[in-house]
């Protein structure tokens, strides 16, 4: 269950959008490892592993296999 009160920092901010790229034009989108995310938010890599840390404990993305994660949900969306 996500917690819905979680108030993202601009660095979880630019995790989640990396997340969301490619959802609005049905390419694959929602799973990626942390050099990729660094990469396409420009966050070193103590920055990124902190906002995944912070964005899994929250809920908001899980890590089903070592170095990969993947969006869960953004409470903040209308189903």
């Amino acid at each position: 269950m996500p917690n819905e009160h979680y108030e993202p920092t601009e660095d979880d901010e630019l995790i989640l959008e990396a997340l969301k790229q490619g959802r609005e034009s049905g390419q694959p989108w929602g799973r990626a490892n942390r050099v990729w995310l660094s990469e396409q938010t420009g966050l070193n890599k103590g920055s990124a592993e902190y906002s995944l840390r912070n964005l899994t404990s929250a809920g908001w993305i899980e890590r089903p296999a070592r170095g990969l994660y993947e969006f869960v949900v953004d409470p903040r969306e209308k189903n």
